[in-house]
């Protein structure tokens, strides 16, 4: 690369930092004397993709390995690629500045549906080619993982292997196979592939033949090569305390969207919300041990030199010994400054002093996620929480001394009335009334709650798998409506784009004859399509309707009980009997207690690990 061509367009775009690497703790190798060299790929900008925890856990991971150098790569923004373009700079890693297209391996992460098309522009950014099957030898082995992957039609076409689940292990194990077929001058990618399908939760989709009927709908999905499994399963830790953690973090020169130390207490979630894939996805929960979360927390704020530590969680007030574990930090942690946050706490479980002892040295915001606006609608979706815990919730925030709640909501979601919408209002108007009624007599500042709405987006391994979702048209005028009932003193109503929530629904549950869309989209100029001044959303109509497919018949059509779906070859444990009883039970308004409090029969106490162990023992 020309270096010097880089350093002078670092000059002319915004915020070059997010080019240039060398920040603390970034690793250093000699790419001359490793075997195998990893890009860790981030399809969208710097702060974004340096907030990821997962990136975090891997970096680490990797560059542990004394045969493997794994460097980072994230989207350039629009200046920076204008420049890379005119200048003829190939997509470079941040460590060494070399071209992607000489590593061995990118791996993509894939944590949102709008970034797809990032993926296409940084491969071709690399001059790499986009379809799998016109890349021969001398290309890298592009790879995919994260919660998207576990629906990776659409992008079937583009990716040599995906991994299904968590990564820890299974990326071990890939790269231990691809230094064996180098050993032994074995191609590097058919007998790579074709090895790879061995492992547990590596899926290869060359390897898979997909047929569909006149009407579009999936009528089988079965391998095409002998030997290959029919069914690829997830990979789970099922122990964290064993499990590789980094000891260390980047710590980037710009400020990042969680510019902070993750400490990652447990993963998977019991609460059962219907509507949410990542509590389904990544049961069954595991815990880290506190002891193990002390001494992590020790040697991460001596080796990062952050002030603030995040509790990293699906529902962190769910984790067993959270008291004793914010305890021992807060004493550890507030005499040198470090504050604690609890990103997400549940509604009906905000106890004061609790709540007061972890503020002690910083005061962070402050969300509460009621989901919906009536106790029906909650118990549709199985959030567990009504409206006196909100009310009980907010009070303590008031008397703590918060003026400002930020209240999150969904619009759109199954069975969802008018009265449904105008509960939404009802209750921001309770919470400005309980901030009046804890401050009586005083001369308090002015409240401000901000009621913020996204729009509700079926995904794949959940109960709602099934449904229809709203029309553009039904969500904007859901939206007009809130804008009329929530017009009021002290809130602010904040709403996300129902085009953009289209096009991820239709991304969610697609199939792989979406890939074509994407290129054309592509070719169209749609990237960074989760930003919304790079949006453009008559460039993916345009793209469609080159295609031929119509994207209401994956948003919004309503699926059959047994229809086979694009990703019914994938096990996550979770089993589609449990998913559509979850969603009988969601159309009748019937709950389902947290399965901490017992089994509920979702299947994943097969895969074994955390919570599904203590479960078998009690048997």
């Amino acid at each position: 690369m020309d270096t010097q061509c880089l350093e002078r367009i670092l000059n002319q775009v915004e915020k070059p930092t997010r080019y240039m690497g060398n920040e603390y703790n970034m690793v250093e190798k000699d790419p001359a004397k490793i075997d195998i060299r990893f890009a860790f790929a981030f399809p969208d900008v710097y702060e974004v993709g340096m907030s990821h925890l997962g990136m975090k856990i891997l970096y680490h991971l990797l560059n542990e390995r004394d045969d493997t150098y794994c460097e980072r790569i994230f989207a350039p923004w629009i200046d920076m690629e204008q420049k890379m373009r005119e200048c003829g700079i190939p997509l470079f890693a941040l460590e060494t500045k070399d071209s992607i297209a000489d590593f061995d391996f990118i791996g993509f992460t894939l944590q949102y549906e709008m970034c797809y098309t990032n993926v296409l522009n940084m491969l071709d950014l690399a001059d790499i080619p986009l379809l799998s099957e016109k890349r021969g030898e001398e290309y890298p082995i592009i790879i995919a993982g994260g919660p998207c992957a576990y629906n990776v039609e659409p992008l079937a076409d583009f990716m040599d292997l995906v991994v299904m689940g968590e990564g820890e292990e299974v990326i071990h194990e890939i790269l231990d196979l691809y230094k064996q077929c180098k050993a032994e001058d074995k191609g590097k990618k058919e007998f790579l592939l074709e090895a790879a399908t061995k492992i547990k939760g590596v899926y290869v989709p060359a390897f898979y033949d997909v047929s569909y009927d006149d009407a579009g709908i999936v009528t089988c999905i079965k391998p095409n090569k002998a030997g290959v499994p029919s069914t690829i399963q997830k990979r789970i830790i099922k122990d964290l305390d064993s499990t590789y953690y980094p000891d260390t973090m980047i710590v980037p020169f710009m400020n990042i969207v969680h510019d902070r130390i993750m400490l990652e207490m447990f993963r998977g979630c019991t609460r059962g919300c219907r509507f949410c894939q990542a509590g389904m996805l990544y049961r069954p929960v595991r815990e880290r041990s506190k002891d193990n979360l002390v001494r992590l927390a020790n040697r991460l704020v001596k080796n990062t030199g952050y002030d603030e530590i995040s509790l990293s969680s699906l529902s962190s007030s769910d984790y067993s010994q959270l008291e004793e574990l914010c305890s021992e930090l807060m004493e550890k942690f507030e005499p040198c400054g470090v504050s604690i946050s609890l990103p997400s706490l549940r509604i009906d479980n905000f106890d004061k002093e609790f709540v007061k002892q972890v503020q002690r040295v910083r005061k962070s915001g402050l969300t509460f996620a009621p989901e919906a606006g009536t106790q029906r609608l909650r118990d549709v979706i199985n959030k567990g929480v009504t409206h006196d815990d909100l009310m009980k919730s907010v009070h303590t925030a008031f008397e703590l001394g918060w003026t400002s709640i930020k209240l999150y909501f969904m619009i759109g979601l199954p069975t969802e009335t008018e009265e449904d919408i105008k509960g939404i209002s009802i209750l921001a108007e309770g919470v400005i009334d309980k901030y009046f009624e804890v401050n009586r007599g005083k001369r308090p500042p002015k409240p401000s709650i901000t009621v913020s709405t996204s729009s509700f987006v079926p995904k794949p391994f959940t109960p709602f798998q099934w449904v229809g979702q709203d029309t553009m048209d039904d969500l904007n005028e859901k939206q007009n409506t809130l804008k009329h009932y929530l017009n009021k003193k002290y809130i602010d109503y904040n709403w996300h784009d129902s085009k953009v929530s289209y096009l991820e629904g239709v991304f969610a549950r697609g199939d792989r004859r979406l890939g074509k869309v994407l290129v054309k989209a592509f070719k169209n100029g749609c990237k960074f399509d989760s930003w919304g001044d790079c949006f453009n959303f008559d460039a993916w109509l345009k793209a469609f309707d080159e295609v031929g497919l119509d994207p209401a018949f994956y948003a919004n059509r309503i699926r059959n009980k047994d229809e086979i779906f694009p990703w019914d070859h994938i096990d996550v444990g979770v089993s589609r009997t449990y998913l559509w009883n979850e969603y009988e039970k969601a159309l009748k308004g019937q709950l389902t207690p947290d399965c901490r409090l017992g089994c509920t029969g979702c299947g994943a106490i097969r895969l074994g690990g955390g919570a599904c162990d203590a479960l078998n023992s009690k048997i």
